[in-house]
């Protein structure tokens, strides 16, 4: 006979004199594997399982730190922004015809709210008590739709994205951290302003002559006068020839201009009189 079964209980040595019952779970021997004490049986898996997870999302931000990028910078015309991958298929959306450029109200707004609006009208759509699937047609129809949707826009996303520019555009350079060549630059001279005048120039390697993603450092370069004028008008690597809009007058005082952004030599001490020595390191052009 199991406990409680047929058995007439004619006392119960919890209940105190004062009728008042003690923090107690009650005994659910009369219905097993059905139900249990919230505290502390239940709770307790509840913190069990919660503890799980929240190792496991610590080991991972150990593991893989956040991809730190250098500073902001405006004058960066090439930088390409991504999204964090869960609006990969947001960013996606945004790219096809009818969903950006005129019709951007409607990538942007219309379908974002349309689903907003099925999945708040959820609960009125489907009354039934029913939990199998095939049940519940028009709940389990706009969760595999919205989540087939979701899993193709952001494979598209990722496929189209090229990662190679991304990290490139990320990685973290010496003007970022300060370490800039020891090199004076006068903002009032004729080559800066020149510099200045051509947004292809200044929009690529920066107010400041860092480089950026796309566009070397030009303080500290090694180049002569006559090999920056060649890099100018036929480019080199990743830039292109033709972008300097000026006269040749102001691209010969441009070339003498970036050519003379070396640093100093110095003179160390009267033993090494004769020993002339960079700074530091001296980076390409």
């Amino acid at each position: 006979m199991q406990r409680g079964k047929g058995m007439k209980f004619v006392g119960d040595s919890r209940i105190k004199l004062n009728n008042r019952m003690p923090n107690k779970p009650k005994d659910y021997s009369e219905y097993p594997g059905k139900t249990e004490a919230f505290w502390p049986d239940f709770l307790l898996k509840e913190w069990m399982v919660g503890a799980v997870f929240l190792i496991g999302y610590l080991l991972l931000t150990v593991a893989h730190p956040s991809p730190l990028e250098g500073p902001a910078d405006p004058t960066n015309a090439t930088y390409a922004p991504l999204p964090d991958w869960y609006f990969f298929f947001m960013y996606q959306l945004l790219k096809y015809t009818y969903a950006s450029g005129d019709f951007n109200v409607i990538g942007a707004i219309v379908i974002p709210g349309l689903a907003m609006g099925a999945l708040a009208l959820m609960p009125f759509l489907d009354t039934t008590p029913e939990r199998r699937p095939s049940k519940r047609p028009i709940p389990v129809a706009i969760m595999l739709l919205s989540l087939a949707s979701i899993v193709y826009l952001t494979w598209e996303s990722v496929d189209a994205t090229n990662w190679e520019n991304v990290d490139a555009q990320g990685v973290i350079s010496d003007a970022d951290l300060g370490l800039l060549p020891d090199v004076e630059v006068d903002p009032q001279s004729d080559g800066y302003l020149i510099y200045e005048a051509n947004a292809s120039c200044i929009g690529c390697h920066g107010g400041d002559l860092a480089g950026g993603a796309s566009a070397p450092m030009l303080l500290g370069n090694e180049l002569t006068a006559d090999e920056v004028k060649e890099v100018i008008t036929n480019g080199r690597g990743g830039m292109p020839g033709g972008q300097f809009t000026g006269t040749d007058e102001e691209l010969q005082i441009l070339s003498d201009w970036i050519a003379g952004l070396k640093e100093e030599y110095y003179l160390l001490g009267s033993q090494f009189a004769d020993s002339l020595f960079y700074a530091s390191e001296i980076k390409c052009f």
